[in-house]
This record gives C-alpha cells, structure tokens and sequence, in this order.
C-alpha cells in the first residue's frame, strides 16, 4: 500500500492531486499554480499545511469568495463560553470608550487592549424565567448561540433553535475541510434531568444544527487531534492510530518524507514557518501521549485522566485552544465553538486555593469572602482567554496580518449574575479586527437590553452568510 503522497489543492482549480511514491521516484517541483493550501497524506493520516508564500500564495478578492476578509484571508470566527456569570464589580472595566482600564479579573488580557472591545448592554432575553420557571443555567447555555428559548422537557423531546456558528456553517462551511468544530471540557450528555426539568442536551451542547439536533461537541483531545490530522475516513484513522501506536510513531512519521519534499521548495522564511507548524503538532501529539500514559489510579478514589484528556483542566483548555489554532492556521475549518465547562458546572479549583465548587460559590448571597473565591475563578478563565489570544496574535496569516486580527472571537457567559440569575448586562468580550471591519482597543457601551444576537447578525454578515434574523435580533449591531 501506497503509504505517503502529497496532494496540493487549489480553491481556484477543481481538485489536482499528484502522488508521490517515496522508492525510485525523482521528485517534481511542485506546481505553484495549485495555490497555497497544500496537505500531507498517508496511511491514516492527512496533515494540512499553512499557506506558504513561496508555493505562489494568491488570495480571493473578498467579492469573490465566503468567509475572507477584504485581503481575501480566511476570515475565522469562534464563539468561547464560561459558566455561572461573573463577579461584575471586579470584571467590568473602569472607563467608557478608548480609555479604559481593565478591571482585577481581566488584567492578564493587557497586552490585548488594542485587540479586543468589551460590550456593555447586551441580553438574550430569552434567558429569563418567564412562564418557565427555575432553569436558569439550563436556559443561560441554551440561549447564548441560538436566541431562542428551549422546550422544558427532560425526554427526547427536546427543541431549541439553530445556534450563529451553524447557521455560520451552512453558508461557508463547504470552503473548508471541516464545516465546523465543536469542542468541550465536558463529558456528552444528551439526554436525563440536569436543571429544574430541562433535558442535560440543552447545558452541554452549545451549537445547535437544527431546533432537534445538537452539535455533539469533542473533549478528548486525542479525537480531537486525530480528526485534525488523521485521515477522513473513520476506519483509516483508526486503523492508522492502531498502526502507529504499536510502532510508537509520530503521525509525523507517517508523512515526513514529503514534508522534507515539500521543504526543497520553500523560500527560507517558509521553511521557518513549516518548521515551527511540525513543531507545534508534534508538541501537542507529546502532551496528548503523556495524557493517556497515565494507568489505573494509584488508589481508590483516585481517578485517572480519560484517554487524552489531561488530569489538569488548565492543561486541558489549553491543549483543545492549541488544536484550534492550528485548525484555523490551516484552514480546516473557520468556525468553532467551545464550551468551556457547561453552565451549571460545579467544578473545584483546589489549584487556586479552595475546594467549594463553582456552581455553589456561585450562589454567594454577596457574602465577600464567596465573591472572593469566584472572582479567582473569573480571573483563571480570562487568564485562558489571553493564552488563546497570544497564540492567535503571535501567528502570521497569509497576507501577513495576524490570525487574531483576521478573526471575530466572543468570550462571554449566558448569566451576568448567577446568584440572582440575570440574564442581561451579559460579560461579552469580542476579539479580532475582523480583517478591518470590528473598531477594537475599547469598552464599548451601548443601549441596555441590546440583543445579544444583534451581535451575531453583525458577525454572519461580515462573513458572508445573508442571514435577516436570528432569535430576538433587532437588526446588526453596527456599532462594534
């Protein structure tokens, strides 16, 4: 069997594919006219490259092409949920406008000011109790993609509404490999009672395919990694696993012949940029290995880590962000949504210094010394966003932008306050220039009650997708 070939693809052409035998075969310069997306192939494994310039690197104009930027870069948009809302009188920012300080929880995202824009006033209305009743966390993380309001039922009858990254996909998810990704550092649920009669499918899905289907999202990074970087076909990559998990291979190994091929042909300051990318793939495929190195637990009641999945949820977040990156760098997919931990979550952080969990500091009763423990767990989730955040903005795209400036990126939690449960004056933090089109480097107030899916419509529109309405929008938000 034919173990490594190199396949060039080219959006301008319909699919090319030259195969490489690596015995007895003189290698071909590559023809630069295929474009800049190139892939390495083998048994099990499809590695996508970042663009290289010296492969004849040629952009869409933004007319001509979904889903890029006005240079005809990839435009990439990303949508980070947190739980259980946030302590507001240490989050929110000091000063309106260009001039504003950010508060004790977000002070590790100073080095991204110029980046970013906080939003004051926004709501997803249908967050609230109404005739509803208790569900609130239910209800937080249903509404924050799909605006619309979930039917309260713990049986399969579940129905909810189409979530912006979907709605996203449908329009220029065939540009790329992969439509979407979802990801996650919880477990799957979909189904059984999770809060006050809504079904668990509603707090751990956060996008949505249709009012019935949620988007199961992936938190082992090893099925991360292996959808990223194995081949498309199911039984390949897993026979390709097998393989190289019984040879102890890197799914480097696999393609490594062609990625010196591929190396002959680059300029220097490309063959710098191949060598990081490997680098960085095999970085992670390492922190993936010593994840699953870990055996039985050491005594009762101890758990091992999951296969892949890290025994420490700063590891784990980080990892999954890391694949997210390299699955933008690539363009594999430019649109995602990643569930940091479900609303509701009562996760501990002894790390930072207590054992109580978050859902239950939560509920505070605006006693200090629980406000105290939250805003450290409000400050832990920021401290990941500016990780993600200078890994975007310290990588190149192809018109020499950054991938940060060449994205539209929320952070944010479907509660404000979760002790009382309020659904308005949500924290919203929205990173990335959007290609030129997002005025960011402010705390951008606007009118209370503002439809956190006015925003949404803004972000569908500068992608290309022609949708009018999504749950309770107003109209596009055009003031970010």
């Amino acid at each position: 069997m034919e173990l490594s070939k190199l396949v060039f693809i080219s959006k301008a052409l319909t699919l090319k594919q030259r195969t490489y035998r690596r015995a007895n075969t003189i290698m071909k310069k590559p023809d630069t006219h295929l474009g800049r997306r190139a892939f390495l192939r083998g048994f099990g494994a499809t590695v996508a490259l970042p663009s290289f310039r010296s492969l004849g690197a040629e952009l869409k104009p933004a007319m001509a092409a979904k889903g890029v930027t006005a240079s005809g870069a990839p435009l990439r948009m990303a949508y980070l949920y947190v739980p259980n809302g946030v302590i507001m009188d240490k989050w929110r920012p000091q000063g309106i406008g260009s001039d504003f300080e950010f508060n004790d929880s977000m002070k590790s995202l100073a080095d991204f000011k110029s980046d970013l824009q906080i939003v004051k006033g926004l709501e997803q209305a249908n967050g609230w109790a109404g005739s509803d009743g208790a569900g609130d966390h239910a209800r937080g993380g249903a509404t924050f993609l799909t605006g619309a309001r979930p039917r309260k039922t713990s049986g399969s009858d579940i129905r909810l509404g189409v979530s912006v990254d979907q709605m996203a996909a449908s329009y220029i998810g065939s540009e790329t490999r992969l439509p979407s990704l979802e990801l996650s550092c919880d477990a799957v649920r979909k189904s059984g009672n999770c809060d006050s009669g809504y079904s668990c499918a509603y707090q751990y899905n956060l996008s949505w395919r249709s009012p019935t289907q949620p988007m199961t999202p992936e938190s082992n990074p090893r099925l991360v990694f292996e959808r990223l970087f194995g081949s498309s076909n199911l039984k390949e990559r897993q026979e390709g696993l097998a393989k190289r998990r019984a040879e102890k291979r890197s799914i480097l190994d696999i393609v490594m012949n062609d990625a010196r091929a591929i190396n002959n042909q680059l300029g220097r300051n490309d063959q710098q940029k191949l060598d990081e990318y490997m680098t960085g793939v095999r970085e992670i495929e390492r922190r993936i290995e010593k994840a699953e190195s870990f055996g039985p637990p050491p005594a009762p009641g101890v758990p091992a880590p999951e296969e892949g999945i890290p025994g420490q949820y700063r590891e784990h977040i980080r990892l999954l962000f890391d694949m997210l990156l390299l699955a933008f760098r690539t363009d594999q997919t430019r649109i995602s949504s990643f569930l940091l931990a479900h609303d509701g979550s009562n996760r501990s952080f002894a790390d930072l210094g207590f054992n109580e969990g978050h859902h239950s500091l939560s509920h505070h009763r605006r006693k200090q010394v629980m406000m105290d423990k939250i805003a450290k767990i409000d400050t832990f989730y920021t401290e990941q966003l500016a990780y993600f955040l200078q890994r975007m903005k310290s990588t190149e795209d192809v018109d020499g932008q950054s991938l940060l400036y060449n994205s539209m990126i929320v952070w944010g939690s479907g509660l404000s306050d979760a002790d009382r449960h309020t659904h308005d004056d949500l924290p919203i933090i929205v990173a990335g220039n959007a290609g030129g089109q997002f005025q960011t480097g402010r705390h951008l107030e606007i009118p209370e009650n503002t439809p956190l899916n006015n925003l949404y419509l803004r972000m569908l529109n500068e992608a290309g997708a022609p949708v009018s309405r999504i749950g309770d929008s107003s109209g596009i938000l055009k003031q970010i």
